[in-house]
């Protein structure tokens, strides 16, 4: 457990981001009057450490900015809450794959210098498990890709966290991109490769065939994005019972979004939001997933997997032709054997719950064979 909770921080995640970052994220958005004394204290820190963004940015240049990658990434895609967490973790096991760390995500530009410093006081100061879920935190375990890129530039869906009143601005520009300019498009490019050579330096630096791993939902909808930066990338996509999907999603944003917030909406609109996003994602997902060369995508229910964890992660890795297994599999295996008793979240669903989801997300539900409540 933290020295605070959670639900307790006295600033949010923008502590870690540029400056020039922070006055495009913050430039015309509503913070409420209760919030006033987070985004003070949030803004003054993150101008105080703004002053040392110079130092990797020399070092990084200097070291990685013109070295490729060894390999093209593999991207774990898939709605929130939809499991991408623990397949994540799973194959995070295998020390050939490097990730963006938590601590990278709230603090990207201090990894290639200043980590000495900041790590510690945020590993002190942050809880141990997820307050939703109980999966467990730490500053150097695998983390979404998205956390560091709303640190690094303005267009990224997770800013919603800080302006849910902008959420939908944020899902048609950010989350699909189908209204982002094509200036935005390469912002995102340029800061999403400079993250994950980062994300390599600093995890697995000299790992001979070292390739990066990313989990990050909100990738879903750049698939086409993503192959032209790299066009031999694996993309593993899971699907989860959307009752169960909405349902946690509610309570992960609720809870979870609360402590980081500058602003607030209803939760009807909020919830009207996850049913709008969904859907966003999903249908750009299908549209975009057929520019994925034959061969590099495995597509699977969560449900499915879950049940047969270790027997699915082989067959990703033989089917997507990603080395290694033989080596990693021990690792792997002992990481799932610790979670068999692991207890996940019980959901009832209630009549409007069922009413909802099947409104919006019924097409869907019927694609994927879940019986309709």
């Amino acid at each position: 457990m933290g020295l605070i909770n959670f639900s307790d921080l006295p600033v949010n995640t923008l502590v870690g981001a540029d400056w020039k970052t922070f006055k495009a994220v913050t430039k015309g958005r509503t913070v409420a009057p209760g919030k006033r004394v987070k985004y003070i204290l949030t803004k003054c820190i993150c101008r105080l450490l703004s002053l040392f963004v110079p130092l990797q940015e020399r070092k990084y240049k200097k070291l990685l900015a013109n070295k490729p990658l060894q390999h093209d990434p593999v991207f774990i895609l898939g709605h929130w809450r939809s499991g991408t967490t623990f397949v994540h973790n799973i194959f995070a096991q295998d020390p050939r794959f490097g990730y963006t760390t938590t601590y990278q995500t709230v603090f990207p530009h201090y990894m290639m210098s200043m980590q000495w410093l900041l790590k510690p006081f945020m590993k002190a100061l942050m809880p141990s498990h997820r307050p939703t879920d109980k999966m467990e935190l730490s500053p150097d375990l695998p983390q979404e890709d998205e956390f560091a890129l709303q640190n690094t530039c303005p267009t990224s869906y997770y800013l919603f966290w800080f302006f849910p009143q902008s959420m939908r601005e944020y899902c048609d520009r950010f989350l699909t991109m189908k209204q982002a300019t094509e200036e935005e498009i390469a912002d995102f490019k340029d800061k999403f490769m400079k993250i994950v050579k980062v994300s390599m330096w600093n995890s697995r630096r000299g790992v001979k065939d070292a390739q990066y791993l990313s989990k990050n939902p909100p990738h879903t909808g750049k698939v086409k994005t993503l192959v032209e930066m790299f066009p031999n990338a694996k993309f593993i996509y899971l699907v989860r019972n959307p009752y169960t999907v909405f349902e946690s999603s509610r309570s992960f944003f609720t809870q979870t979004i609360a402590p980081l917030q500058l602003n607030t909406i209803p939760l009807e609109e909020m919830e009207q939001n996850i049913l709008y996003g969904y859907k966003e994602l999903y249908d750009a997902y299908q549209k975009q997933k057929k520019y994925i060369p034959e061969g590099n995508l495995f597509e699977v229910k969560f449900e499915e997997f879950e049940k047969n964890a270790l027997e699915i992660t082989e067959r990703i890795y033989r089917e997507l032709n990603i080395p290694g297994w033989d080596e990693a599999r021990p690792a792997i295996e002992a990481y799932i054997g610790k979670k068999k008793d692991y207890k996940k979240n019980q959901y009832q669903y209630d009549p409007r719950t069922v009413r909802m989801v099947n409104e919006a997300w019924g097409d869907i539900l019927d694609a994927w064979d879940y019986e309709r409540l």
